[in-house]
């Protein structure tokens, strides 16, 4: 059922790295806002830049941080999740929760890399 369709980088200035990334891609993001923007891959699959400062939970300091995110669901998707992985033992690092940009739970896998749930909504984000 957790089939991520995106990938999140997380930059020290999103404005360089969206620059960076239309070059080395040859197309614009199909959206951009101050701490994120974000590219159309595949069909189905993104790449989004995150401001590093403002993402909650925040992220730990070690180079290379990654996370996987499955953001195309509904909010009781969400908590079907939440509740499978938690039985399962998964680490989870945010319970589910409205953010700025929807509701969302965060795990870990074993490595420390994170699993990102969300029933995203940028509606509210100008």
């Amino acid at each position: 059922m957790f089939n991520p369709n995106s990938v999140i980088l997380y930059v020290s200035n999103v404005k360089d790295s969206t620059d960076f990334y239309k070059k080395i891609l040859g197309k614009a993001p199909v959206q951009s806002f101050e701490e994120f923007s974000l590219f159309l891959l595949e069909r189905d699959f993104m790449l989004g830049l995150q401001a590093k400062e403002g993402i909650d939970p925040k992220a730990q300091e070690h180079f290379g941080g990654v996370e996987l995110s499955l953001s195309d669901v509904d909010r009781k998707t969400v908590d079907l999740l939440h509740s499978q992985w938690s039985d399962m033992g998964v680490n989870i690092e945010l319970p589910p929760q409205d953010l700025a940009f929807g509701y969302t739970f965060v795990a870990n896998d074993p490595d420390g890399h994170r699993l990102r749930v969300c029933a995203t909504d940028t509606s509210n984000i100008s």
